[in-house]
Order: structure tokens, then C-alpha cells, then sequence
């Protein structure tokens, strides 16, 4: 618990309390009669509605088209699916940015869709609604096809041959060993969904508002700090109450699970319905991803005259503005160290502190179980911020150091190494481990040789979430990256900011780069998750 509670304290609470206090303390009292004031403002009022509502029928609508997909990629064998999974990821690593872009140039004025039969829907919930889908779909077929992958088919067999019927053993059987899954990607979904930011301001323009767009707008358009902070606490203790709830139901469904190697599970469809299934799967994730990221790649190379590469040939140019110090190419190395550091920090912080929660270490353990989870629901611009109020003072004077980057973008990698680990760990037997110790077998060498084993996928999962996280990380990074090594989000935000045709294209140009570099690493880490696995159970 140690390393994980330090982290979580130093880069973490540290810079979300400094902000919060200097919001709602002025000249040493605390304005705390500002919440009511700010809370009973209509217009705050339907903020908060709006975000409510949209978060959960986004996460209803991700889980709906989403859990099929989960099924396939766990329970069928078909050729490409190694590249197809990582085609369900790229969006996940897109600058939320680049996400409404990308639907705005699908369904808003002149998009694709309305250039073919007169669809718009920018503008509208839909719009919105599907956007979340289009960068969600990847936590819950990662997360839930994880585990999915790894339980045994003869649990659900043998209620089969005891008489029950596909529907009731699937339900009594496989979704009560699911659902502690399940809930970890809904949980996570519902956060990104509550916090959503470019999504909405993209394709809901000034009609639409989360929680997330007002405490940008009293912070950087207003300066309006105590607002923001009242908005922020808001924030906070309504994802804390969410993680409680969560909490509470997965202790319940929490059962010992028997796990095999996925490729023991996986076969080819067979029969009219599995492949009826398979093709829906097929032709959702081709109109829901496939078609939004050819858009951008189409745009990247579309210029005035003709298709070419001129925007490509752009990015190895000096900015003549200056925004930019370095060549746009040079972001690609940065965004990848970044993510490489990003990646094993979360990895070391996330896996200790899954190993310490499946222990059942009291209210405290439990407690900070929760705790895990709120970089994902506090505002991004908040945790930003308060980097730079925090951490500009020996000992830890870390503005000017490049490593203060990759520390906030761990900050959001950590709960998705947690949710994805911990299933599986709690779901090992702990006779297994009882039987090692018996047979003199000390606490790290029965972990080497029970858990590791079992685990080592959902922790290459992990990894890959980590990664992808770290790569498209937007909402901090903007405020903390340096001039001189800007990452690739930060360099197609400030792209798409600026005016003329030229930028546009640099910024679609870069956000396919992105796409490439995030499905190349994706492939790399599935092939070897695939080796790593075969044989080990």
C-alpha cells in the first residue's frame, strides 16, 4: 500500500486540495456559503442534470453494442483478429479532440453522412451519445473479454447437462463470474462519459454543457476560481459516491473463478447463430469505428488540389509561427517516451496496489479502492492546474523536468491497470496459494508461481489500457507539457485552434500518425501477450 498511497497523496490529493483552497479561501477564511450561492443558479443546475444523464445513457448504450463484441473477441477464433482488436483500440488512445472532430466531419455540415443522404445530427445528443460509444467500446471488450477469455466453458456445460437452458446458464453461470467485469468497465465508462469535455463541446456546441466544459469556463474563460472549485468538490463527491456504490455491489458478486488459457476457449462460430452474431459485431464496429477513422485518414491527405502528401511533407517543416519550437514530426518520439514512462509507472502503482486490495485488508483498503478510481472523475483541468501550483517548490520543483508529464498521465493509466488486474486476482482460489505455502513455499515465491502465471495476461491488458491512455491523454498534459517537447494531442489541439487549411490537415495528418503509432503498439503487445500465454496454463 505504501508506493500507491504516497503517489496518489503527492500527485494526486496534493494538487486538487491547493486548488480547492485557493477557490474557496480568500484572505484565510473559508467561502463555504459559496456553495449554495453558486449550486442554486439554474444555469449550474442544468449542468449537472445534463451530465447525469448523459453519462448513464451513454454507459447504457456503450455496454448494449459493446458486450457482443466483448463475447466474440473472447469466445471466437477468426483470422485478423489480433489487428482487429487493436482496431477497437486506436480510438481510445484519440485526443477526445480528434474523437468530436472526427464525428463532426462524419455527421455535421458537409460531413460524409450529409453529403450522402442528409444526415446531420451535430448539434444533438446523438451525436454525442454515439461519439462516447465510438471511444468506449474498447474498456469494455478489453476489460470484460479479458476475463471472459479465461473462464472455463465446462462450468457453463455442465449446467447444460444438468438440464438448463442456454439462456439460464449463461445467466446463473457465466454473468454472476462476469459482472465483477462488467461493473469495472461500466464504472469506468460512466466517468469518462460524466467528465466528457471536447465531445461535447465539438458536437454540442452551446446547447449542451457537462460538468467538465463549465469548470474549463470558469477557470481559463472567467478565472472564475470559486465557482470552479465549488464545481470541482461537486465533482469529486459524486464520483466518490458512485465508487461506493460500485464497490459495494462487486464485494457481493465476488466469487473464487476457475481460469484457463484463452486459447482454450476460443474456436471458430459455429452454427447459424454464432455467425449471425459475429457478423453484427463485424458490421457495427466497421460503421461505428472503422468509418469515423477513415474520415480523418480521407482529410489527411485531401487538399485543395487533389489528394497527395503535402500535409505529411508539412509536419517535417519548422512552425513559421513559433508556436511550435520543434518540427510536428518530433512529437511522435515525445508522446512515445512520454507513454513508454507513463506505462511502467502505472504498471508499478497499479499492480501494487491490485496485490494489496485482493487481500480484503479491512475499510481502509477499501476505501482507498475507491480512492484509485478518482483521477478518472475529477476535472482533468483541475489536476492540470494544480501541477503547476503544487509542484514548483524544492522538493519537488518539477515544472521545468520533463518527467512531470508522464506522472499525470499515470495518474489516469493507474485505475485502469487496477480494474483490469483485480478481477482476475480475486478471482484466483486462495487454496492455491495456502497449498504453495504449505509446501514451503515463502509469500513472493507462491505470488512467482500462482498468481503470476494466471495474471500475466490481464497484466499485458493492462498494459496495452496504460499505454493507450497515456498516448491520448489530453485534459493535463495541455497545461504541463513543455514548448519545446510537445506531445502529439497537444500539437493537433493547438492545430485544430488555429485558423486556415493548412493546420487542419497537419492536425488530421498527425491524428492518423497517432492511429497508426497506437495500432502497430498495440499489435507488437498482443503478439506478445499471445506467446507469453500460450502454454503457461
Amino acid at each position: 500500500m505504501a508506493a500507491p498511497v504516497v503517489f496518489f497523496a503527492l500527485f494526486f490529493a496534493w494538487p486538487v486540495v491547493s486548488i480547492v483552497e485557493r477557490g474557496l479561501r480568500v484572505d484565510g477564511a473559508w467561502q463555504f456559503g459559496r456553495f449554495g450561492e453558486t449550486l442554486s443558479r439554474p444555469e449550474i443546475l442544468d449542468v449537472l442534470w445534463f451530465t447525469c444523464w448523459q453519462a448513464l445513457a451513454s454507459t447504457g448504450l456503450t455496454l448494449l453494442i459493446a458486450l457482443p463484441g466483448a463475447y466474440v473477441f473472447a469466445r471466437f477464433d477468426f483470422r485478423g483478429k489480433g489487428l482487429l482488436r487493436a482496431v477497437v483500440t486506436v480510438p481510445f488512445v484519440m485526443p477526445t479532440v480528434m474523437v468530436g472532430t472526427a464525428f463532426l466531419a462524419l455527421v455535421g455540415r458537409g460531413g460524409l453522412l450529409d453529403g450522402l443522404w442528409g444526415v446531420r445530427l451535430d448539434g444533438t445528443v446523438w451525436a454525442i451519445l454515439i461519439a462516447h460509444v465510438f471511444f468506449n467500446y474498447a474498456v469494455v471488450v478489453r476489460t470484460v473479454g479479458g476475463l471472459w477469455a479465461q473462464l472455463d466453458p465446462r462450468q457453463e456445460e455442465a449446467a447444460r447437462v444438468l438440464g438448463a437452458s442456454r439462456w439460464r446458464a449463461w445467466r446463473t453461470v457465466t454473468l454472476p463470474a462476469l459482472a465483477p467485469s462488467v461493473a469495472a468497465a461500466a464504472l469506468m465508462v460512466f466517468l469518462f462519459t460524466a467528465s466528457s469535455f471536447a465531445v461535447v463541446q465539438i458536437l454540442g456546441g452551446s446547447t449542451y454543457s457537462t460538468l467538465e466544459t463549465e469548470i474549463y469556463r470558469q477557470t481559463v474563460v472567467r478565472f472564475d476560481l470559486t465557482t470552479a472549485a465549488v464545481l470541482t468538490m461537486v465533482q469529486f463527491f459524486a464520483v466518490g459516491l458512485v465508487l461506493a456504490v460500485h464497490a459495494r455491489i462487486v464485494r457481493r458478486r465476488e466469487t473464487a473463478l476457475r481460469l484457463v488459457a484463452p486459447e482454450e476457449t476460443a474456436r471458430r462460430p459455429r452454427g447459424a447463430g454464432q455467425w449471425a452474431l459475429f457478423a453484427v459485431v463485424l458490421v457495427s464496429v466497421a460503421l461505428l469505428i472503422v468509418l469515423p477513422l477513415g474520415v480523418l485518414v480521407e482529410r489527411s491527405f485531401a487538399t485543395s488540389h487533389g489528394y497527395g502528401l503535402d500535409y505529411y511533407r508539412a509536419l517535417q517543416t519548422p512552425d513559421p509561427s513559433g508556436t511550435f519550437l520543434v518540427p510536428l514530426l518530433d512529437t511522435i518520439g515525445n508522446s512515445l517516451r512520454y507513454a513508454v514512462v507513463a506505462t511502467l509507472i502505472a504498471l508499478v502503482i497499479g499492480g501494487l496496489a491490485a496485490a494489496a486490495l485482493t487481500r480484503r485488508a479491512g475499510r481502509l483498503v477499501r476505501g482507498f479502492d475507491a480512492l484509485l478510481m478518482l483521477p478518472l472523475g475529477v476535472s482533468a483541468v483541475t489536476v492540470g492546474f494544480g501541477f503547476l501550483i503544487t509542484l514548483d517548490e524544492p522538493p519537488f520543483d518539477l515544472r521545468a523536468s520533463w518527467i512531470l508529464v508522464p506522472l499525470a498521465q499515470a495518474l489516469v493509466g493507474v485505475p485502469f491497470v487496477v480494474r483490469t488486474m483485480l478481477p482476475v486476482l480475486r478471482a484466483v482460489d486462495d487454496r492455491l496459494r495456502e497449498a504453495a505455502a504449505v509446501l514451503g513455499a515463502s509469500p513472493w515465491r507462491a505470488w512467482r508461481e500462482v498468481d503470476l502465471p494466471l495474471v500475466r495476461r490481464a497484466l499485458l491488458i493492462a498494459a496495452g489500457f496504460a499505454f493507450a491512455v497515456s498516448l491520448g491523454e489530453f485534459g493535463a498534459t495541455v497545461f504541463i507539457a513543455r514548448p519545446d517537447s510537445p506531445t502529439l494531442t497537444v500539437a493537433v489541439a493547438r492545430l485544430l485552434g488555429r485558423p486556415g487549411e493548412l493546420n487542419y490537415g497537419q492536425a488530421m495528418a498527425l491524428s492518423t500518425i497517432l492511429m497508426v503509432v497506437c495500432a502497430v503498439s498495440l499489435l507488437l503487445l498482443e503478439r506478445l501477450r499471445t506467446e507469453r500465454t500460450s502454454g503457461e496454463f
